[in-house]
């Protein structure tokens, strides 16, 4: 998904920090910056946009992506100066598997429909890469909650996979960029309050119709957010 070359722009500091399977950055990223490996960056802090945001995949190390990278630096205890260098980038290289998921979420966990990710309302790469931004959320998600286990039921699903199981026609599993999140460790609610929090447009939970025995979270257009029984 990801170019193993790195498009160079504005440069702060030079040097690699570290080898890595899936994508490895060489140079240090702040705001002016642009390109693939910012991008790269963008997708693996997007779950800390603060409350109610979403992060911009553009490619272009702006305010909000230099607010990400501080929160995403807070939480793991490194020095949050909005700046990704090597220590930040040494912390995602501990957090992703060679195929640019995060640590404790797959491919496999997001589709249980087909091995292909054809069929839906977007092509094949597209639902596979917005599976990918989603996993991502889901790794801070999981990472506040005390890094105890998130179950995801479903994920991206073909017009077929969503037709057999009563999906909605518009279904944004159809475009996989959602997940159906199960009850575990964490209480449905407290999955759907914090959710708001990881730059999820979409979360549907307890309260709202059909949605009793799980949370759904999506990458709508426009922020959608009910479950009433959670407060929200």
């Amino acid at each position: 998904m990801f170019l193993s070359s790195v498009v160079f722009g504005m440069v702060a500091t030079t040097g690699t920090a570290h080898a890595d399977g899936c994508y490895t950055w060489s140079r240090t990223l702040s705001q002016g910056a642009s390109g693939a490996d910012v991008t790269a960056l963008q997708i693996r802090v997007a779950g800390y946009p603060g409350y109610g945001g979403v992060l911009d995949i553009d490619g272009s190390y702006g305010p909000a992506t230099a607010a990400a990278v501080k929160r995403f630096q807070s939480a793991y205890g490194l020095a949050a100066d909005g700046v990704a260098g090597p220590a930040t980038f040494s912390k995602i290289y501990a957090l992703q598997d060679d195929d640019c998921t995060p640590l404790h979420f797959s491919y496999a966990e997001l589709n249980d429909c087909n091995s292909t990710w054809e069929g839906g309302a977007v092509s094949a790469a597209t639902a596979k890469a917005n599976a990918l931004r989603t996993m991502w959320k889901l790794e801070a998600l999981r990472h506040a909650l005390g890094d105890r286990s998130i179950t995801v039921t479903s994920g991206f699903r073909s017009h077929a996979c969503n037709d057999a199981v009563g999906g909605a026609t518009s279904s944004r599993h159809l475009y996989g960029d959602a997940a159906d999140l199960g009850a575990g460790p964490h209480a449905l609610c407290t999955l759907a309050q914090q959710a708001r929090n990881h730059g999820f447009n979409g979360i549907l939970g307890p309260g709202y119709p059909g949605h009793g025995d799980h949370t759904h979270v999506d990458h709508r257009a426009a922020r959608f957010w009910s479950a009433s029984a959670c407060g929200i």
